[in-house]
């Protein structure tokens, strides 16, 4: 499937783009794109945290992602 993601933030300077569309396999979970985006982009990895939403909404782990679906990477957030 192809997956449009949003980025936001320090997320967008480390794809260098506000979006980026990837190619990945049917049936993919929350937690396997975590994974897939860490192998590619290794300065997720360095983040304190970072979340997923799916269809504008936080993703657990284990929730499953379809084509159709708009994934949006939140970066961690500082303030007072």
């Amino acid at each position: 499937m192809k997956l449009k993601i949003l980025a936001f933030g320090i997320t967008k300077d480390i794809f260098g783009a506000s979006e980026k569309e990837l190619e990945l396999q049917d049936g993919l979970s929350v937690g396997q794109l975590k994974d897939i985006l860490e192998k590619d982009f290794p300065q997720f990895i360095k983040l304190k945290s970072y979340f997923i939403a799916v269809n504008e909404e936080y993703a657990e782990d284990n929730q499953i992602i379809i084509g159709t679906d708009e994934i949006a990477i939140i970066p961690p957030v500082s303030g007072g």
